[in-house]
This record gives structure tokens, sequence and C-alpha cells, in this order.
């Protein structure tokens, strides 16, 4: 069942559609050369303007992790290389956030290393 669209204020709608859809491509959700859903059909079911969808595919061909073909729509990257970037780069953002949070509530460098080490090792 998908995962229902939920857009929050201060970033671009177009913007959150795009995080989305990598977020799907490096968890798997969308596989490597899977065919997605026309503009339309994604609009529709985002409850969006086509035109923010159309944004957001855009951006995501730009960066070259889906691809169009003309007479058939639109893929997702079958490029490994830019698969591992963009897992990177998703990885990069949510160690990110997650040391901003434990900083705000008065963690250090080791404390927050130490922590992470007693998570990894309890699971």
């Amino acid at each position: 069942m998908p995962v229902p669209w939920d857009f929050a204020d201060g970033l671009p709608i177009w913007r959150q559609i795009a995080v989305r859809i990598k977020s799907d491509v490096a968890g798997g959700r969308l596989v490597p050369g899977e065919k997605i859903a026309s503009v339309r059909d994604l609009a529709v079911q985002a409850g969006v303007n086509p035109n923010t969808m159309q944004r957001a595919l855009a951006q995501l061909e730009q960066e070259g992790i889906l691809r169009t073909e003309r007479t058939s729509g639109r893929y997702v990257t079958e490029d490994a290389a830019v698969l591992e970037v963009l897992r990177g780069q998703l990885a990069s953002g949510i160690i990110a956030d997650l040391y901003c949070k434990l900083r705000a509530i008065g963690m250090d460098d080791d404390q927050i290393v130490a922590a992470v080490a007693a998570w990894k090792d309890e699971g």
C-alpha cells in the first residue's frame, strides 16, 4: 500500500516531492529500471497540480535519478554510481539532522558517537 503524501510548510512542494521520490529510489520502493507513473497520475496521487509534479520530475531527471524515453515515459536510473551518490547524500542529510538534534539537547561529539554506538549494539 502506498505511503500517503504529506507536505510540510517551509519547503516548496516540488522539492518535497523530489525528496520523497529520492527516498523511494534509495530505499528500494522504486527499483532501478522501473517505469514510474505519468505526471498526471502522480499529481492526482499526491494531490498537487501537474505542473508542480512536472517540476519535481524534471529536477530528478537533471540529477540523473530518472531518465525519459521519448515514447514510453520515465524510468528510475539503473546507473549504480548515481544510486550510490544518492544514498550518500540522503544519509548525510539524515546524519546532519540527527547531529543537530542531539547537540540541541546538550550532547557533545563524544556523547553522540557513544550513543550511536550503543544504539547499534542493542540492535
